[in-house]
């Protein structure tokens, strides 16, 4: 028996909270390590997507071909729209690559200094993807309209207000605040990954009711806006579960929201990369573009 306070404690309930507590945590530091290798995984293959066919397409002098993926991306006579997209594409592929990296916790306590230069460039790329995007949309507006407009919007000077505070509490020595804020960015950052996968995703489970050509369906209204603020909450859940406060049911119902996202990510990886990631991936290794 131990004593606290003047009150007898039995040992039994005490190494019972202990163990659930143990058993908490480890669980959710499990959680996240599943959740970063599948998005790591599947960032490596979109990534490889973007370079094979936007970037491929640039090289083979036809940049009308992103229009196969989405309509009215690339149209000749909006030259600023048309440089501000492109840089919302090349910095949006180094975000991909180079989020889960800033996320180990190992490399911010062994190679710091590798840490610092790499977020800066992270920090660098979200400002030119953010304001890449944003400039598009000033200039000529997107397929899906206003709800379209005001959802990319948003989620653009989002990007760009998470990667000021991360460098900002960084540059404070604020490493709490800054390390929040960097998983809200890098919960941002997936975004435009997570655009395609949701849609994949969706026409997996429901064959794309919803969704129109001209991006104006109710799905279409309802992704302006999906595609990122899930993850905002999923990445607030992992913030508040590594407070040293948070109880063994918080890290645990964090643990089973991050294993959920992983095991769907996986599937949606998956399905894009046999289908779609893979074969423009390997068309652009093969020289048939």
């Amino acid at each position: 028996m131990a004593r606290l306070d003047g009150q007898t404690i039995a040992p039994g309930p005490v190494l019972a909270r202990a163990s659930d507590g143990a058993g908490s945590a480890a669980a959710l530091r499990w959680a996240c390590r599943a959740l970063v290798t599948v998005v790591w995984i599947s960032a490596i293959f979109f990534g490889l997507y973007i370079l094979a066919f936007y970037a491929g397409a640039v090289a083979d002098g036809v940049p009308q071909r992103w229009n196969e993926a989405l309509p009215r991306l690339y149209e000749p006579h909006e030259l600023t729209a048309t440089i501000g997209i492109g840089a919302h594409f090349a910095t949006g592929t180094i975000l991909l690559l180079l989020g889960p990296i800033q996320l180990i916790g190992a490399v911010r306590a062994r190679v710091p200094r590798l840490h610092r230069w790499l977020g800066r460039l992270y920090v660098a790329s979200a400002l030119v993807t953010g304001l890449g995007g944003l400039t598009y949309i000033a200039m000529k507006g997107t397929i899906g309209g206003t709800p379209m407009n005001i959802g990319f919007g948003l989620y653009g000077a989002l990007t760009v207000v998470a990667a000021v505070e991360a460098f900002r509490h960084a540059r404070a020595r604020r490493f709490d605040q800054h390390r929040a804020w960097a998983i809200r960015l890098f919960a941002l950052a997936i975004g435009s990954w997570l655009y395609r996968m949701d849609y994949g995703i969706w026409r997996m489970l429901a064959h794309g009711v919803g969704h129109t050509k001209t991006f104006d369906g109710w799905f279409d209204v309802l992704m302006a806006f999906f595609f990122y603020v899930p993850n905002l909450i999923v990445a607030e859940a992992f913030i508040r579960a590594r407070q040293l406060r948070a109880g063994a049911a918080a890290k645990l119902g964090a643990a089973l929201v991050l294993t959920g996202a992983a095991v769907l990510l996986a599937v949606g990886t998956y399905y894009f990369t046999l289908y779609h990631w893979g074969p423009s991936i390997v068309a652009r290794v093969l020289g048939k573009w």
